[in-house]
This record gives structure tokens, sequence and C-alpha cells, in this order.
């Protein structure tokens, strides 16, 4: 796993995202991080609150959902994205890995409908 390349910055359309700050290479993992998992009940009750923006569908029936620690809430959408997350419901945590090389400065962008070619619309208005 790469560590130290990754730096929250201001995008000028979406808030807060986070940044190469260095090249990675293809197929790196860029950041591992633990969730805290949600039952159904608790994910209702998120879903009332601000925080219902940071969590992601959680098990094989998406009825959970999970908090993401580490920068990985933080990741803005792409339909274009460079990069993907993965979700271990086992060990209970999600990877980001890059899909393509990713330039020092780029913005690393996951696709909010899970693979990161995905062209399906979103539930926002997408924001390049």
């Amino acid at each position: 796993m790469i560590t130290g390349f990754l730096e929250i910055k201001m995008t000028p359309n979406k808030g807060r995202g986070v940044f190469a700050s260095a090249d990675i290479e293809a197929g790196a993992i860029i950041e591992e991080s633990p969730v805290i998992v949600l039952n159904e009940e608790e994910r209702l009750l998120v879903e009332k609150t601000i925080l219902n923006d940071y969590i992601f569908e959680w098990g094989d029936s998406g009825e959970k959902a999970c908090m993401a620690l580490g920068y990985i809430a933080l990741y803005n959408h792409s339909s274009h994205s460079n990069c993907e997350y993965e979700m271990d419901f086992d060990l209970q945590i999600m990877r980001v890995k890059t899909m393509r090389f990713v330039n020092r400065g780029e913005e690393l962008t996951v696709n909010y409908n899970g693979d990161w070619n995905n062209d399906k619309p979103v539930w926002f208005d997408e924001r390049e």
C-alpha cells in the first residue's frame, strides 16, 4: 500500500477532495481503511443526518451501511474516475486502488456507482 502520497485540498465545485502529491502507478493500493458497520436500524438514523452523504452500502444485501475511516469518504465522484474502491466484508475494511497512472497534483476520484467505468447517471448533478 502506498502511504504519504495523498493530500486533501479544496476543489472549486465539489468541496474537499483527495489529491495525489506524487505520481502513482496503475493498480496501486493507495488507501486501506477500517470501517464502522451500521446495522439497518442505525443506517436509517444516520440517513436523516448530514452523515448520509458519507456512508456506503455494506454487505451483500445492501441493508447495512458503513462509515469508512481515513480519507475514503472524501473521494469525489467522477464517471471517468481514476480509482476504484473495494470492500472486504469479512475484514471490515475498504481499499482504494488506482485504475490508471495518476499524475502528481491530480484529484483522485471514484465512481459512486461502484465500478470505476460505470457511466450510469448518479443521483446528483455531476460537476467535473
